[in-house]
């Protein structure tokens, strides 16, 4: 039995955690290796989930060892905490001897290249995105600024490292890696594209009882003949609200029976204040939050969907779990293209896509808005499984093991 350590920066009781690494590693751990978790934990969700990961761990028979987030001073806490990565790192390596590290992003990259350089562990870079641009585009970093542009350059050398030294990569998006393969330095690497999937069991409209997507509506007091855009996540940062706030306030004055969803954790007064700055009513505004298991029922009230995000280069990288848990519920998503989000749109017609935001070309977008509410579930849900489906990802990541391994291929096991 081969054993991986599997490194995080990210909390495994953060709902990323749980959608987008638990459900691969255990689909692993049935193929014949056991996995000891190095995860950095939030003290507040740790406190809420802790148990419900560690039982799901405890099945699958993974080893999970949390550690937490140092909050402050702001530069040193982080410092500390890489330290705190590579020495628990080191412990656990020195106990159990791992085969191969797999590496969450660019700081848990760090520590795998450790193991693999004094070790000769196998280190697989799971990329995530482009970190260090993501820091500079969502203005945590300011690169006007001394410390900042030298942090900046710093884990832009040390990406190349990772790339280069990795003994497998993994990309969310085909985006990031065709940008990849056609910088001189990255020509010959071998990168597999796996996105952001979905558990497609999960979100699925046919599991979804009427009388559940009824009960809802009426809990939410949305008229009976309403129609729904939704939108799921969180408001600013990423996500152009202001823009999706002009597309729902003109969709509204096309189709008056068009209401708005906004399924977030984020302050609802401050959601209405930013809509009223729009121009949308009160009464077409409903804001609510669900956790993961009832959010199928919550979707299943939509008739499309909406996102648009800041389309920057780090987000050539960006995988939308969202995109694949709409598309798994059967909803026509209307977006921009970041990532791979317009190849996706454009190649299987399961939307619109919207690349300029001023009046006229959102009015533009509207004409299409019959075609999108009479797009097929079931078709939709199809293209969903053929790009986003859970068992595709474990699988293309089974491969990935055995072939940096050298082990021989298996059977696939049913997730």
């Amino acid at each position: 039995m081969k054993k991986v350590l599997y490194i995080s920066y990210d909390g495994l009781t953060d709902p990323l955690g749980q959608s987008q690494v638990l459900p691969y590693l255990q689909y692993l751990s049935k193929h014949g290796f056991q996995f000891t978790i190095l995860s950095f934990e939030k003290s507040a969700r740790f406190a809420k989930e802790a148990s419900i990961v560690q039982a799901i761990a405890d099945a699958a028979g993974i080893s999970w060892v949390p550690l937490f987030f140092t909050a402050k001073p702001p530069v040193l806490s982080k410092m500390w905490d890489r330290y705190r990565m590579k020495q628990k790192a080191l412990a656990l390596h020195k106990k159990l001897r791992f085969d191969l590290v797999h590496c969450r992003s660019y700081v848990a990259a760090e520590t795998g290249l450790l193991l693999q350089q004094r070790f000769g562990v196998k280190m697989l870079f799971d990329m995530r995105g482009f970190w260090a641009d993501e820091k500079v585009d969502n203005g945590q970093w300011d690169l006007e600024k001394v410390f900042f542009k030298r942090l900046y350059h710093f884990y832009k050398k040390r990406e190349k490292e990772f790339l280069l030294h990795a003994d497998g990569i993994v990309s969310l998006t085909q985006a990031a890696k065709d940008y990849l393969l056609q910088q001189p330095a990255y020509g010959q690497l071998a990168i597999d594209v796996i996105p952001c999937c979905a558990d497609l069991q999960h979100f699925d409209y046919e599991t979804v009882p009427a009388e559940a997507v009824a009960a809802k509506k009426a809990a939410l007091h949305i008229p009976e003949g309403a129609k729904v855009l939704t939108y799921l996540g969180s408001v600013g940062g990423w996500y152009m609200t202001a823009e999706m706030f002009r597309f729902f306030y003109l969709l509204q004055q096309q189709s008056p029976e068009y209401v708005m969803l906004l399924l977030t954790k984020d302050d609802p007064e401050q959601v209405r204040k930013e809509a009223a700055e729009t121009g949308i009513p009160s009464d077409k505004l409903f804001i609510t939050y669900s956790d993961r298991k009832g959010l199928p029922a919550y979707l299943a009230l939509s008739n499309a969907s909406v996102f648009f995000i800041r389309n920057t280069f780090s987000k050539t990288a960006s995988s939308p779990t969202k995109h694949a848990e709409l598309m798994g519920m059967g909803i026509p998503v209307i977006c921009n293209s970041i990532g791979d989000t317009g190849n996706i749109i454009t190649q299987t017609k399961t939307g619109i896509l919207v690349n300029t935001f001023d009046t006229g070309s959102l009015q533009e977008v509207l004409q299409q808005m019959n075609d999108v509410e009479c797009l097929d579930k079931s078709y939709i849900r199809s293209c969903a499984k053929a790009i986003f489906d859970l068992q595709a990802g474990a699988e293309t990541y089974l491969r990935l093991y055995k072939r940096m391994l050298a082990l021989p291929a298996t059977a696939p096991i049913t997730l």
